[in-house]
């Protein structure tokens, strides 16, 4: 989930001279004041010590043997727009493919996030003052050898356990389950999910709307971390069958592919649907003058049930509302593949200035994501105005009912953009946020770049810098700051002050040091689109990535994985002085270089000399292997004059805390 994020960020190039290094600290004008960096710590053997998993290889790939459950699910759903409930039937079909035989299964009861007992309540200083009584269960039954029995089952909080008689067996063992139950729909307390009243009628956003099944992993087993609104989902793959009754005149905008169209539209709209699959240009299907005309819809009374699939997805949600007007257009994939680009908002919302042009930001980012790092796999993208104000879900995003402009491609391209991250590639969110909003926000730096050549780039970073910058800049203060929590907080655990700046923004400035500063933009593609393929539709840890980006970059980088995901220390380098042999730079130049907190980075050195010419040294992260002391020696050069200068990071392209030591001037 996202408000706006806004970034920029733009980097030098970086060109390297070959020379000669020493290692003698002569020169060294005084002794510098270290801030605990230590070489040793940094650069030790043994970081993926005890974690390495047999079903996870060593190479970050998934091991041969790699298990992984599955949950399908059958649901049905009506929704009572006078009280604001939705009535529901559920089918999970639930595989047990681990080693493992389950005496136990857990399923995630979002809905009881709002009730007022709710343990998401007391986790932050300000509590709901409205609530709902969450799901009220009607029955839980298990089928199970053809066998259907009432489930001896409990609910703590967030949580339903169902306590088997006869354990599931390993190895493929399957297990029914089905609930009735019903829920109140929150209103604009809801955050992810909620209903909101327009002028043509209510606003639904309906997400979290069914239980699900938790995960069962080789990591830690059950994952049953309790849903307290921060931390986000963890879900199981498998394939949808869902249907949704609700009255006449509402149009329903859900994850998946329609599969009565005959039934829910108009012969005109199953016709303007064929011209938008076909069209690059945006396609009216349910215009502003539909809206409160009976004829736009095919019946004119009592209820209409639409029919929704969607195969190999983690989870569903869909909008509903009278007030909808809907447009479409063609997304083209790489290989030739099309799917269809949708919008579905309020009247209020029209205009080119606002909506008219979400279709279009949905298409182009879609576009852009699938060609640069994984093809979109489903057949529909909607994008639906509401009050959630930017959440996503498979194949569908709640983003912004007053966004405009490049407020509202922001917003697109970042929602659309969690269909990679977490929905293709699926990471726990509820653990670890930068996997999720971290590697989103990244992807969605370039697409800002590509999109109408450049038409809302750069992307700047609003919130947690007002008015932009240098994002390497405004890292500095969380580098300085002793509260700041490491990355690898649990998502629930990160204090709200520094939820974006830890989730969002350090992750993605972290894999921008690395595509444009560490490994460049050739090695670090190939790694992290390796990465993506490899974990497509399962489950990776954070070490997964650790080892997929080292072994297919061809780089040994748990040094930045130590300082960047797992510490806070910040990077200050500096250029200490210069000396010339025998008082002569045409016998040979000594300059001493220091790194003095935490943090290194390779880094460039530029040399300005007497005579205006200048030169750029580049320096590889093993400077700093051995000490925080290095000193850089130029051999003898007939003719050379003296520094008048010289500066590590010129660019600005490193975090450095203290910039005022950088340079060197001569006399």
């Amino acid at each position: 989930m996202g408000k706006i994020y806004f970034w920029s960020l733009s980097l030098g190039l970086i060109t390297s001279t070959i020379i000669g290094y020493a290692q003698k600290p002569a020169g060294l004008p005084e002794n510098p004041v270290f801030s605990g960096y230590d070489p040793q710590v940094l650069f030790a053997p043994g970081f993926y010590n005890g974690h390495s998993r047999p079903y996870h290889g060593a190479n970050g790939a998934p091991a041969a043997n790699y298990w992984q459950n599955r949950a399908d699910y059958t649901l049905q759903a009506s929704l009572d727009t006078a009280s604001n409930v939705l009535t529901g039937e559920e089918t999970i079909l639930y595989t047990n493919n681990s080693p493992d035989s389950l005496r136990s299964l857990w399923l995630q009861m979002d809905q009881n996030t709002y009730r007022a007992d709710a343990r998401s309540n007391f986790y932050t200083d300000g509590a709901s003052s409205q609530h709902t009584d969450g799901y009220i269960l009607g029955s839980v039954k298990i089928d199970q050898g053809g066998i259907a029995t009432t489930a001896d089952y409990i609910v703590t909080d967030t949580r339903l356990q169902i306590r088997l008689k006869k354990a599931l067996p390993s190895g493929g063992g399957k297990i029914r389950i089905h609930i009735g139950y019903h829920y109140t729909v929150p209103g604009d307390f809801g955050n992810r999910t909620d209903y909101t009243t327009t002028a043509n009628g209510k606003i639904y956003e309906i997400a979290q709307w069914y239980p699900r099944m938790c995960v069962y992993d080789d990591t830690q087993g059950w994952n049953t971390l309790p849903f307290l609104g921060s931390g986000e989902f963890y879900c199981e793959y498998g394939d949808f069958d869902y249907k949704v009754t609700l009255p006449w005149n509402m149009i329903v905008a859900g994850s998946g592919e329609l599969q009565n169209p005959q039934e829910t539209l108009t012969a005109k709209e199953q016709a303007r649907l064929a011209t938008a699959k076909a069209s690059d240009k945006t396609v009216m299907i349910h215009g502003p003058g539909d809206i409160n005309d009976p004829a736009s819809r095919p019946v004119q009374k009592g209820t209409l049930t639409w029919h929704f699939k969607m195969y190999n997805t983690r989870d569903v949600a869909f909008g509903a509302s009278h007030a909808y007007i809907w447009d479409a257009a063609r997304v083209n994939l790489p290989g030739g593949k099309k799917c269809l680009a949708m919008s579905v908002y309020p009247i209020e919302s029209a205009g080119d200035k606002a909506w008219g042009r979400a279709t279009e930001y949905l298409k182009e980012s879609i576009e852009y994501f699938s060609s640069m790092w994984y093809v979109y796999p489903y057949p529909v993208a909607i994008n639906e105005a509401g009050i959630a104000g930017g959440m996503e879900y498979p194949g569908v995003v709640f983003d912004g009912i007053t966004d405009k402009g490049a407020e509202l491609y922001w917003v697109t391209a970042h929602e659309i953009g969690h269909n990679w991250f977490p929905m293709i590639v699926g990471s726990d969110e509820r653990q670890y946020a930068w996997m999720d909003e971290g590697f989103n926000t990244f992807i969605d730096i370039y697409a800002s770049d590509a999109f109408n050549k450049g038409e809302y780039a750069p992307k700047r970073d609003g919130e947690y810098a007002p008015g932009g910058g240098n994002p390497v800049e405004e890292i500095v203060p969380l580098l300085k700051d002793p509260a700041t929590p490491v990355m690898m907080t649990r998502a629930d655990g990160i204090p709200e002050k520094y939820r974006h700046p830890m989730a969002y923004f350090k992750p993605a400035l972290g894999l921008v040091l690395l595509r444009e500063v560490i490994l460049g933009k050739e090695r670090f593609d190939y790694a992290f689109r390796e990465y993506i393929r490899r974990w497509a539709y399962r489950h990776p840890t954070p070490y997964d990535f650790f080892r997929t980006m080292d072994n297919e970059a061809g780089e040994d980088l748990c040094w930045f994985w130590r300082e960047w995901f797992f510490q806070n220390g910040g990077l200050d380098q500096a250029v200490q002085g210069v000396a010339y042999t025998d008082n002569d730079p045409a016998k040979g130049v000594q300059i001493t270089l220091t790194n003095l907190d935490k943090m290194v980075m390779p880094a460039t050195l530029e040399l300005v000399w007497k005579d205006g010419s200048k030169q750029r040294i580049s320096l590889p992260v093993e400077t700093w292997m051995q000490s925080g002391t290095h000193v850089l020696q130029l051999p003898a050069a007939a003719g050379r004059q003296k520094l008048s200068m010289a500066t590590l990071d010129p660019d600005k392209v490193l975090p450095d805390v203290n910039r005022g030591n950088n340079s060197w001037k001569g006399d």
